[in-house]
């Protein structure tokens, strides 16, 4: 963490050399012929979700690029220019942004936690500890669409009717898939419903749609999985006959291999938590994500070819 701060404190003062040269000129992040006021995500799945409901009024972006890991995310010079010259930012919470929490604190810009109101799971074995990763819940994203459609509307009045028309319909689709995740599950054997992977980021996915959970380590970290943590997993898996395991795409998969390897399971693909693919990519918005996983979960357990 010390590293971390330090990081972010020379960013910091990085920008404001920056903003004292540009402070004069017009803001970047608003487009002076549309009037459009732009928001900030911290992360790409934000940025999809606050897009859909901002439709046409409200620029969107995103701090981080696709495919990158959100934990230890280190803010550039240039980050913290943006997000002091945009009209709103809008994060996850659930100390899920620690490196946001360092200059959002320190700085006068108004920002919106769109996990609010959402029912909190603790990572497993730290009671009290939040497990960040609320938006894999289809359930819990029509909160996130929630909470945005009220950000949006306090930045932009104007449009209120237009992001509540929008959230709304956004929200019938992310019932469609929840829906469809657990109807695809259901129909697995009983000792085929356990969802193994590299770190504990499923655990609303699992509770949504009734699944066990065990993963190698609870919350991406810089250090690289213990021998302690690969052997726990082998034994869950040998002991529960678990037929497929997985891997994030923002990590190695070599722990997970090891673990398929010394047991016999099938990997059975890679799974996307914090960040979208690119454009081209095989989940280019946070519908395409859930899609993509809930397959995925699905045809491996259930050993049905790719």
């Amino acid at each position: 963490m010390a590293g971390r701060a330090r990081g972010w404190r020379a960013a910091a003062v990085a920008a404001v050399g920056v903003l004292a040269l540009t402070g004069c000129g017009p803001n970047p992040l608003q487009n002076a012929d549309s009037g459009k006021p732009t928001v900030l995500t911290t992360f790409t799945v934000l940025q999809d979700i606050a897009s859909v409901v901002a439709g046409d009024h409200v620029n969107v972006e995103s701090i981080t690029k696709p495919g990158a890991e959100i934990h230890d995310y280190e803010p550039t010079p240039q980050d913290v220019t943006k997000a002091s010259q945009a009209q709103l930012v809008l994060d996850n919470g659930l100390h899920l942004e620690q490196w946001l929490e360092q200059f959002t604190s320190s700085a006068n810009i108004p920002h919106k936690v769109v996990s609010e109101g959402v029912e909190v799971m603790d990572i497993s074995g730290a009671p009290g500890k939040p497990n960040p990763h609320a938006w894999m819940s289809p359930a819990n994203a029509q909160r996130y669409v929630d909470n945005i459609v009220t950000a949006l509307s306090e930045l932009d009045p104007e449009h209120t009717q237009q992001f509540r028309d929008n959230g709304e319909k956004y929200k019938a689709q992310l019932r469609e898939i929840g829906d469809g995740l657990r109807k695809e599950l259901d129909a697995l054997p009983r000792n085929h419903r356990s969802l193994v992977t590299c770190e504990g980021a499923f655990s609303y996915l699992a509770r949504d749609a009734g699944l066990t959970e065990k993963y190698i380590w609870p919350v991406n970290a810089e250090q690289e999985a213990t021998p302690q943590q690969v052997s726990s997993a082998i034994e869950f898996v040998d002991q529960h006959h678990v037929p497929a395991v997985f891997c994030e795409s923002t990590v190695s998969d070599k722990p997970m291999r090891q673990v398929a390897e010394a047991t016999g399971a099938r990997y059975g693909g890679t799974l996307y938590v914090d960040s979208l693919s690119e454009k081209d990519g095989p989940v280019p918005t946070y519908l395409d994500l859930l899609r993509h996983d809930a397959d995925t979960i699905s045809r491996g357990l259930s050993g049905k070819a790719r």
